[in-house]
């Protein structure tokens, strides 16, 4: 398997280019559009044909660029199916894995951040979106967020997989690329060393973070795909527009 995380820096997301070998056939998961040229340019330089994009869950802070990428060069739009939304080609469910070649990408449903949430295993590697951050976990305070079902999704259903699973999270704001399931269930401050639903959920509730600066325009961007809605002030235009070169790992 070929893989690759990439860095957007506006909203601090990892998108994922995930290939198989064999057929030169690859997804990129949870994409974005300022970088989506960056995306295709890495795609061709590989030597691959970009079959799919595939995001964790409709996001608050930034657009995805899956409908750009679908429209530049023909890959399909995978996406939870729970979201309902018009624009998917490939409905995403857990028990149904998705083929890229010989790759199997298993989607694991782990609600709380949004109620749509879904993680992605291809085998050892975990890309937990905002579910599970390093040393960090998604917020629950919008979109139908729920404490108790991210305590859950977490506690129950990521930390039950093997200790040396490797997470890749969807975003990370300390220069952080990858930690692990061991890791996590140790040290993480949020859901780590056993901390009880109760104690999770007071926590959670009791954050009291910052309205999300873009998330007004993100979300009905999203649920159509990646489109840039009219509006958008010009002191966040940086989410639409095109960058440059970003560090890749």
């Amino acid at each position: 398997m070929l893989f690759k995380q990439l860095f957007e820096p506006i909203s601090s997301t990892y998108t994922y280019l995930l290939a198989c070998e064999e057929t030169g056939e690859a997804i990129l998961i949870d994409p974005v559009l300022p970088t989506w040229q960056r995306d295709l340019a890495e795609v061709s330089k590989l030597g691959l044909k970009l079959l799919f994009t595939l995001d964790t869950h409709v996001h608050a802070d930034h657009i995805t660029s899956a409908l750009t990428l679908k429209r530049e060069a023909g890959s399909r739009i995978a996406h939870p199916a729970i979201d309902a939304l018009t624009c998917v080609d490939v409905p995403i469910e857990e028990g149904t894995p998705l083929a890229v070649g010989t790759l199997r990408i298993d989607p694991l449903f782990t609600p709380g951040h949004t109620d749509g949430h879904h993680a992605y295993r291809i085998g050892e590697r975990l890309l937990t979106g905002d579910a599970l951050l390093i040393d960090a976990c998604g917020r629950t305070d919008f979109q139908s967020g729920d404490p108790t079902a991210l305590y859950h999704s977490v506690a129950g259903k990521l930390f039950a997989l093997p200790d040396e699973t490797l997470v890749y999270p969807g975003h990370d704001y300390e220069g952080r690329w990858v930690s692990s399931i061991a890791q996590e269930k140790t040290r993480n401050p949020r859901l780590g060393g056993n901390r009880s639903l109760e104690s999770f959920v007071e926590l959670m509730n009791g954050l009291d973070l910052a309205y999300p600066k873009f998330i007004d325009f993100a979300v009905p961007g999203n649920r159509e795909c990646g489109v840039c809605p009219p509006g958008v002030p010009d002191n966040l235009s940086q989410y639409c527009d095109q960058i440059g070169e970003s560090r890749q790992g």
